[in-house]
């Protein structure tokens, strides 16, 4: 017999899991004209936010081998999003920053992303998006 409370949090991770689908379903319709993943949408929209970034300190952000984020930064690149650029301080580092086609897409999954979030959280009062917020906030800080 399950102890009090595992089935609620079987219950919890379904439910989270689900409405994180509903969002990504829809984001996942407007990278597809793109070609474009997951992984390189949060990359580009990490960098119209810090513009410009070193690949290192994108690799850290990201958690990740620099090579890995290279091959990531590479597709960005040639698809038009991202340009490299040296570093004047350090001339081995090379500089990323989003392009104005890179910034335009990014600035239209936002709009996409606020109109999903939007239905999805209808039902909730102000209060329990709230509260939500708050919830979701304390389960995603780091240890």
């Amino acid at each position: 017999m399950d102890e009090p409370g595992q089935e609620t949090l079987i219950k919890l991770a379904e439910l989270l899991t689900r409405a994180s689908w509903r969002l990504r379903r829809n984001e996942r319709r407007e990278l597809a004209p793109f070609g474009l993943t997951f992984a390189q949408a949060r990359v580009l929209r990490m960098l119209v936010a810090a513009d410009p970034m070193r690949i290192g300190d994108l690799a850290n952000l990201l958690e990740i081998v620099p090579r890995s984020a290279t091959t990531m930064v590479d597709g960005l690149e040639n698809a038009g999003f991202v340009t490299r650029r040296m570093d004047p301080r350090d001339r081995r580092s090379i500089l990323l920053a989003p392009t104005a086609k890179g910034q335009e897409l990014m600035a239209r999954l936002a709009e996409q992303r606020r109109a999903s979030a939007e239905v999805l959280f209808a039902p909730l009062s102000v209060a329990e998006k709230s509260e939500l917020l708050r919830l979701l906030s304390s389960l995603s800080a780091e240890s």
